[in-house]
């Protein structure tokens, strides 16, 4: 199984956010976490975009992003 892991320039543009607004979002805890891919170089896994991205347009409220997100990062601690 292939993970693609996209830089914060590809996630802006599928996102459809300025770069504050995204900042906002994870602060909000509405955005997941980028991952550290090296000492300055951070990533957003591809399928976890999809998958807000969706929601997003599913018109989840707000909550149910935050537990969705919730639910995404613990996963990725899972996979360790």
């Amino acid at each position: 199984m292939t993970h693609t892991i996209l830089r914060l320039p590809a996630v802006l543009k599928r996102r459809g956010k300025s770069r504050s607004a995204h900042y906002a979002d994870i602060k909000a805890g509405l955005f997941v976490k980028p991952v550290k891919l090296g000492l300055r170089a951070r990533g957003t896994p591809e399928d976890e975009v999809e998958v807000l991205n969706a929601a997003t347009i599913a018109e989840r409220s707000e909550d149910e992003i935050r537990t969705l997100v919730q639910k995404l990062e613990a996963a990725r601690k899972a996979a360790k």
